[in-house]
């Protein structure tokens, strides 16, 4: 027996493509909507749909699927830090930073949390990240820490101290890990992103280690 969908492993693709793997079929929405019913295909947001795990034999690549549902986009802030080990905390919604306007998408995989940056400061520290066959952008640490600092709502960071504090205590950074940052992600950063004084500040901080 056939299985057209295994052709698509577990990469997020339009409705039009599943539909083209079944060219004697007449009624491709029906069929797509069938297939999404029997539990086959898995969809992320109006007409983008992944082959389920259990179909495909292939594990979801979270951040794959967040560069496919708002793209151009990056994962970064909390949800890139969780990745790297740098901080301890569970982060329930997967965000990235985009240059289009913020948004917000909710599926059976997830919930994938979108916000604005400047084109300027969006190619700033991006990372090609492999997961066995699968290749998708976020940020390097530095960028996620520079993204969430930057979009922190009432966040100012004048003084190391206040720098030191909101890394230990607030979101209890790994500061072994932190010392080892590069300095140029956060140099670039300050030049074209928000809240370029309390990154500067950050920066201060490693610095004086």
């Amino acid at each position: 027996m056939k299985r057209p969908l295994l052709a698509l492993g577990n990469i997020p693709v339009k409705s039009s493509v599943i539909a083209s793997l079944y060219p004697d079929i007449r009624m491709k929405n029906k069929k797509i909507a069938s297939l999404e019913s029997s539990g086959e295909i898995i969809r992320l947001k109006k007409g983008l749909f992944v082959v389920s795990p259990e179909e495909s034999g292939k594990l979801l690549s979270i951040g794959l699927i967040a560069n496919h549902i708002y793209n151009p986009s990056y994962v970064s802030m909390s949800f890139a830090l969780r990745h790297y080990g740098l901080i301890p905390e569970t982060v329930y919604a997967v965000q990235s930073m985009t240059i289009k306007h913020s948004a917000l998408f909710e599926n059976k995989v997830g919930r994938f949390e979108y916000t604005h940056i400047d084109e300027e400061a969006f190619s700033v520290g991006l990372c090609q990240i492999q997961e066995g066959d699968d290749v998708y952008i976020m940020a390097s640490p530095e960028k996620a820490l520079c993204d969430l600092i930057a979009n922190t709502p009432q966040l100012t960071l004048r003084y190391i101290k206040e720098a030191r504090e909101y890394l230990e205590e607030d979101i209890r950074m790994d500061m072994d890990a932190f010392l080892k940052m590069h300095r140029e992600v956060f140099e670039a950063y300050i030049q074209v992103g928000k809240k370029a004084r309390s990154i500067q500040t950050v920066l201060k901080l490693l610095l004086k280690q």
